[in-house]
């Protein structure tokens, strides 16, 4: 390794390993924060606590890792552009492209290790993070009845306003509804002004004693009769002791795991796996739901039992229902009415299962490709962050930490916006894993070609020159008038400004035609991805072709002050100024543009002879 790759990949993995540790640390704070409730109030030695911290770590990797990258390679290349190091390098020769070489291979070395992190470590750390907050959330239940929230207790859902004394042992504002065993329904209902909470940590029993209450009790009987009356039962308590066995519940092993068939627990291999098991499943649910249809409309027998009337021709064309007698009609009208009410309910309740089927085929082909997905994207945003350092030359915390926070956010929000849009099926998985990234690919890519070639980050010359010169717009300092061969004859008052006048037209309305080509194209591929129930990218398509539209109806404006103003200068040359042909001009924009470009020309050859 030579000293100058030596000193780069030094200089980068300080920064890289600071900048790490304090977003780590940011990030595991914001897990405690928001994890509180699972671990506040519960007796849990720090031991449990720290366990569970270790085991919530892996999965920040995918938040903290991309962001380190791309602050670090921010700062790294800010700071040697900003000290005059890439001047230096520069005048012997080295450019920026080689400097980057030998970090470049230890990125993509990184790459590989997120890749294989991802498909081993986080679904490891996945699973034992799951199961121990499930058995947190049962541990000791007489400790976790929380303030103003439903708390699941055994067979009741307890609610409570406010908690005092010790422990939380007194009670206010009380509220238990009794699970049914026969149904989910909460017929039975305590309130209570207020309570008191009496458990032992050894005790197997936790007990409520509840003061100045009511007790309802809407339980529907197992006589048709009485339960037509909606009977209820309402009484009134001044001291009422519930006891509630705990003992299943205490007796959860904070290291049991029993759970482990959920998608973000799975590797590459295990997805691939549940994606075949799922998709044939509900292959397999769609045959049995479309033979159950065909057996419900009695096609098989349609024909059995019918005798027709004498005297009608096999043959017959007319109504069905004239071959049977008229109660007959009636009770076959009302046996295909009731059997289309009643097919149409299980079509609706299939069509919702079939949406959440897919909607978890979906996640599993999400989980699967995100793992692909973030060793590419540490690639990626490296390319973004090291060339966007040395454009705004600008090392330290200030700057470079604003815009890589500005740019991070872009990239997780757009990727957070593409996986919900993909899970109810309105954006293809595959896609919506991979989006992000593919949005940050042409921007790497800009941005190492500007910091390659030593431009600046804001010159829209770059961009405005090529749209000038694929449209053969002529460049008003490179246009020599007198070399040009006028076509026209015009005073030698108006000559310069009538020649300024045609050349700025001929520019606006090149610039009027190519947005309002954009404008419609756009448009119509609105209605093809909104019919193909791709909403998102059919609401991003539709905003764009706004802005096209805006920005034609802008170069319209200009462009038609230019020509009105060039026919005043031209006698033999004159635009109409009727409002309904400039409305027409304005939705037909390529008609009259060819039109008026051939009627200049003639006017203007006509004049030149």
């Amino acid at each position: 390794m030579k000293i100058l790759d030596r000193y780069i990949l030094t200089t980068y993995l300080k920064t890289f390993f600071s900048v790490f540790i304090i977003l780590m640390l940011i990030f595991v704070l914001q897990t405690i924060w928001l994890y509180i409730k699972e671990l506040a109030g519960k007796d849990l030695d720090m031991v449990v606590i720290l366990k569970f911290l270790f085991y919530f770590t892996p999965k920040l990797i995918p938040l903290v890792l991309p962001l380190t990258i791309l602050l670090a390679s921010i700062m790294v290349f800010g700071s040697f552009a900003e000290n005059y190091e890439f001047a230096a390098m520069k005048s012997t020769g080295i450019s920026l492209q080689r400097a980057m070489t030998g970090l470049s291979i230890f990125i993509v070395g990184l790459g590989i290790t997120t890749f294989l992190f991802a498909n081993n470590v986080i679904p490891w750390a996945e699973f034992n993070s799951h199961n121990l907050r499930k058995n947190i959330a049962t541990l000791k239940p007489a400790m976790v009845i929380a303030e103003g929230q439903f708390n699941d207790v055994m067979d009741y859902n307890i609610k409570v306003e406010k908690k005092s004394g010790e422990n939380g042992r007194y009670l206010k504002g009380v509220v238990m509804h009794k699970k049914s065993q026969r149904n989910n329904a909460n017929n039975t209902i305590i309130v209570a002004k207020n309570g008191e909470l009496i458990g032992e940590e050894d005790s197997d029993v936790l007990q409520f004693i509840l003061f100045d209450g009511y007790f309802y009790d809407d339980t529907p009987s197992k006589n048709r009769a009485e339960r037509s009356r909606h009977p209820m039962v309402m009484s009134h308590f001044e001291k009422y002791i519930i006891n509630i066995d705990l003992s299943q519940l205490n007796s959860n092993d904070l290291d049991e795991k029993n759970v482990s068939d959920k998608y973000n627990m799975l590797n590459i291999s295990d997805l691939n796996f549940m994606i075949d098991s799922l998709g044939t499943a509900l292959n397999n649910d769609h045959e049995d739901f479309a033979i159950s249809l065909y057996n419900r409309s009695n096609l098989p027998v349609l024909n059995s039992g019918i005798t027709v009337t004498k005297g009608i021709d096999s043959s017959f064309s007319g109504n069905v229902l004239e071959l049977f007698p008229d109660k007959k009609k009636v009770q076959m009208l009302d046996q295909a009415l009731n059997s289309l009410k009643s097919t149409k309910q299980i079509v609706n309740i299939k069509t919702k299962y079939f949406k959440e089927r897919n909607v978890e085929i979906n996640k599993h082909f999400i989980a699967l490709h995100e793992k692909l997905a973030l060793g590419f994207a540490c690639i990626i945003l490296f390319f973004v962050g090291a060339p966007l350092g040395a454009l705004i030359r600008k090392g330290g915390i200030g700057l470079p930490m604003i815009i890589a926070i500005l740019l991070f956010l872009t990239y997780h929000f757009i990727g957070i916006f593409a996986k919900n849009s993909a899970k109810d099926g309105s954006l293809n998985p595959i896609l919506a894993a991979w989006f992000s990234t593919l949005v940050m690919l042409p921007l790497g890519y800009y941005l190492t070609k500007r910091a390659t070639a030593d431009r600046g980050l804001f010159e829209f010359d770059h961009i405005i020159e090529p749209i000038k010169k694929l449209l053969k717009i002529p460049n008003k300092s490179e246009e020599s008038i007198t070399t040009q061969k006028p076509r026209i004859s015009l005073s030698s008052e108006g000559d310069l400004q009538a020649k300024a006048r045609l050349t700025d037209y001929s520019m606006h309305a090149k610039f009027s035609f190519v947005f309002y080509c954009i404008a419609i194209v756009l448009f119509v591929l609105y209605f093809v991805f909104q019919n193909n129930k791709l909403e998102e990218i059919a609401a991003i398509i539709i905003q764009i072709s706004a802005i096209s539209g805006v920005i034609y109806t802008l170069y319209f404006i200009v462009s038609y002050v230019n020509i009105s103003g060039l026919s005043k200068r031209i006698e033999t040359f004159h635009v109409s100024k009727n409002p309904i042909f400039i409305i027409l001009g304005f939705i037909m924009y390529p008609i009259r543009h060819f039109l008026l470009k051939n009627k200049i020309n003639k006017v203007f050859s006509l004049n030149s002879k």
